[in-house]
Order: structure tokens, then sequence, then C-alpha cells
């Protein structure tokens, strides 16, 4: 069986005050064409479909369209859940219909979200917090994003059929993934995340949440990375959608097929005199979406007017002296900080994190931890 896997469409984001509506209905007719050139069995969708829970018109009416184009015209099945970013009421209104031409979509998640498609089950876990899985299945334990994902799973594999492949599609923050600015802290602390561990009984583990398909680096769990980059923090990253064939032993291999977008989002930096050179712009892409640092030292007038004369699309401008001031600046406060000493300043943090008390024999054994790194630093 062949499925694609996509997350991360975000439909209606805001990025810089300009909405990326546009620009993510081109990288939709590219999946499009995807789908029309692999004729895969199956799309799965691992969360974040749309950027809020309350959508503008525009986004639930591409998302409409592109549902209805791929599902209801080109006859393939869907697989989608919602992620922390979607609503799951207003996500998964419909679904009960919606099976009758196999869009199966998953706001909530229930112990019978499991879709067998061509051989293979899919099982469905929607975003959620720990509190409604606590209550939903009466465990007073969880805690933890990692609780309520390993209640999930247990429950799921109690009676899952392990003779044919089973695919766990799901939106989660898996530990030691790869973060960027764009993607919203499930909790703090910590606390958001779920060890790798938890997707052994499953062939395949399709996520959403981490915007890199290059995320994590695992035999059988994959991110497949958003439909676009929403962030100058993914100025750097492919966007890619995943072709996974899975066979009958559970055996699979991956594949990626590109997004390409209308408009980049890229990083540039010089001299305003420079940029604004013809035998330098020229050269450039002048729609793409950028972020502009500028090299020059004194003042300027209207900075980003003028270059906005030539590159449309500048989104953020700064300037390379404000940050290496801003930069010092932070470094001469971490300095200086109320004159304490390293002992002192580890008191403090002692007296944030924990209620137990401060004592001599911890003092002791502090000043012991941080002479022993003294010296090792004065030997190296």
């Amino acid at each position: 069986m062949k499925f694609i896997h996509t997350a991360d469409w975000h439909l209606g984001k805001l990025v810089h005050g300009v909405y990326m509506t546009q620009d993510q209905q081109h990288v939709l007719h590219e999946l499009i064409r995807i789908i029309e050139e692999e004729k895969p069995d199956a799309l799965v969708i691992a969360g974040d479909l749309y950027d809020r829970s309350v959508p503008p018109t525009e986004a639930v009416n591409l998302l409409n369209d592109t549902l209805r184009k791929i599902n209801v015209d080109m006859e393939i099945p869907i697989v989608a859940i919602s992620g922390n970013h979607d609503s799951a009421d207003r996500l998964s209104f419909g679904s009960s219909w919606y099976r009758h031409s196999k869009l199966y979509m998953a706001g909530k998640w229930t112990e019978e979200d499991t879709i067998e498609i061509n051989g293979i089950h899919f099982h469905l876990i929607p975003f959620s917090e720990p509190g409604p899985i606590r209550e939903q299945l009466g465990l007073n334990a969880i805690h933890s994003h990692h609780d309520a994902m390993k209640a999930v799973v247990d429950t799921i594999t109690k009676n899952m059929d392990t003779s044919i492949p089973n695919v766990l599609v799901g939106h989660a923050f898996v530990l030691g993934g790869k973060t960027t600015d764009s993607e919203r802290t499930l909790s703090v602390g910590g606390s958001g995340t779920v060890g790798a561990d938890l997707f052994e009984p499953f062939s395949y583990t399709a996520l959403g949440h981490l915007h890199s398909p290059d995320a994590i680096k695992h035999d059988t769990i994959h991110y497949s990375g958003s439909l676009m980059k929403y962030s100058f923090s993914e100025a750097k990253q492919r966007k890619v959608v995943k072709i996974v064939d899975i066979n009958e032993d559970g055996t699979f291999t991956v594949k990626e097929r590109p997004l390409r977008p209308k408009r980049d989002m890229r990083e540039l930096d010089g001299y305003l005199e420079e940029l604004m050179d013809a035998s330098f712009y020229q050269k450039q892409k002048l729609e793409d979406f950028l972020k502009i640092t500028l090299l020059d030292e004194g003042a300027l007038i209207d900075p980003m007017g003028r270059l906005r004369q030539v590159y449309p699309n500048v989104l953020h401008l700064e300037r390379k002296t404000a940050l290496r001031d801003q930069a010092k600046k932070k470094h001469m406060e971490l300095d200086t900080r109320e004159g304490k000493t390293d002992l002192a300043l580890f008191q403090d943090f002692y007296a944030q994190i924990t209620t137990a008390g401060w004592n001599e024999e911890k003092e002791k054994k502090i000043r012991e931890i941080m002479e022993d790194v003294r010296v090792k630093e004065e030997q190296s």
C-alpha cells in the first residue's frame, strides 16, 4: 500500500502581518499534482490543518476545496486528525457522514478511531491535553503528555492485530525533536514531550507538530514537516511530503517529493547600497518573503521604504549594530547581575526550583563542585 504523509498546513497563517492563504493555495495545488502522479491509496494529514481554532473564511474555503478535490473528485481516502492549533469540535463536524466517502476526520480521540485501508490499520490519535485523556480513561496518574500518550497507546495495543501493519497518526513533540519559532509550545518545562519508545508497537508513526522533515532521526517515527516555511527560523528547511510504500510484513520505504512555494522565505544581509544595486538585485527572486539584516553602521533614512521599492515583500528588517549592542548588553547584565558570586546565583536558582531548605552541607558540596570545575577549566 502507498500513502502520502503530510501535516501542519496551518491554513490561515499570518506571518509578520501577511496572510499566507494565496501561497498556501499554490502549494496545495503542488500537493494535488503530486497525488495525481503518485496515485496513492490514501492521504494522511497529521494535524494542524488550520492555524487557529477559529480560522478566517478564506482558510475554511481553501480546506473545503482541497479536500473535496482529493477525496471526491480524485477518490482518494483521507485520514486526518486535529492538531494543537485546530479546534477539535469544528474540525470533526460532519465526520460521521464524511466516512461514507472515506474521509476519516478525527477531532478527539476515541477507542474506535482505527481505520482499515487496503489491509493496513491506521490508528488516529488527535492532539489532546492530558486532562481530557485522564478523565476519559479514568486514570488519575496522567499528568503529562507522555502519560496521556502512553495510556492511549496501551489502550490501542491491548486488542491490536499485529499480523498486519499498524500505522499510528499523531500530533506530538517527540523528545529530542528539533523545534522552530513557528511551533506553539505544548506545555511548560518539558511535560509536553513524549518518548519515542511509546511508538515501538507500530510499523510506521506519521507525526505532525514539528515543522522540519528532519526534526528527528528514527527508523519508524517520521515528521513530514509543514506545508510551507512559516518563520525565518525555517528559512533553511526543506519542505516535502513523504511517500510511504508499506508492505504486508510492515516493512516500508520512504521517499520525499519537494513542495515548491510561490514565494520562498529567505534571509539577506548586506549594506543598503549594495542591496539596492541593480547588479545585485537582478540576480535575486524579488518577490520572495525576506528578512534583511543591514550591516551599515551610521544613520539611514527610511531604509524599509527604499528596500520595498525593489523587494516588495520585506517582512522584517534589522540592523547588525542593534543586534550586536543587544547581545553586548545582555552579556554585561549577566556579568554584573547585582555583583553576586556564582554560589549566590546558584542559591537563587535553588530557591526558585525547590522549597527544600539550604544548609551548610549543601553549600559545601556545591563549593567543591565549583572548585573542581574551575581547576579543570584552568588545566584545559
